[in-house]
């Protein structure tokens, strides 16, 4: 049976994606201590620089990402989550190459990304390897932090 999947720019208005950011950050909490969690709440990935997407399979929500302007040339993935009801088919990596041609087509030479380091994110660490993402030193405003990786690629 055929699903139809689409991604598209999002107000964050639902009760599905408010939800599913709530999801999120308890889950980023859960991994790693308060001050080694990143992930934007609702009404900071509101803001201007920031452009969220949402993912939906057959109109229902699975997924999100977000793309934040750190700088004319350089962006930052943020909030990539999956709802756990549609894991392990492949909607993550849709999202992420999604984002990536979003990237380039801003005209942005670097896309980099901060994700937790623990084991429950090693799942992430390989769809970031299989596209071209390799660890970094922090940049923008993140510092060293033994439970942070941060992650670049060239476009």
């Amino acid at each position: 049976m055929d699903q139809t999947i689409t991604i598209e720019q999002d107000d964050l208005s639902g009760e599905d994606i408010v939800a599913l950011l709530r999801y999120h950050l308890d889950q980023m909490q859960l991994h790693s201590p308060i001050c080694s969690v990143h992930a934007f709440p609702v009404e900071r990935l509101r803001a201007g620089d920031v452009t969220f997407y949402a993912l939906r399979v057959d109109g229902r929500l699975a997924g999100c990402g977000a793309l934040k302007q750190i700088d004319a040339r350089h962006g930052e993935l943020k909030s990539m989550r999956t709802d756990p009801a549609f894991l392990r088919r492949g909607l993550g990596e849709a999202m992420l190459v999604h984002l990536i041609a979003e990237a380039r087509a801003r005209g942005y030479s670097r896309l980099s990304l901060e994700t937790g380091l623990p084991e429950p994110f090693h799942p992430a660490h390989a769809l970031y390897r299989k596209h071209g993402f390799e660890r970094c030193p922090p940049f923008a405003d993140y510092t060293d932090d033994p439970f942070s990786m941060c992650m670049t690629r060239t476009l």
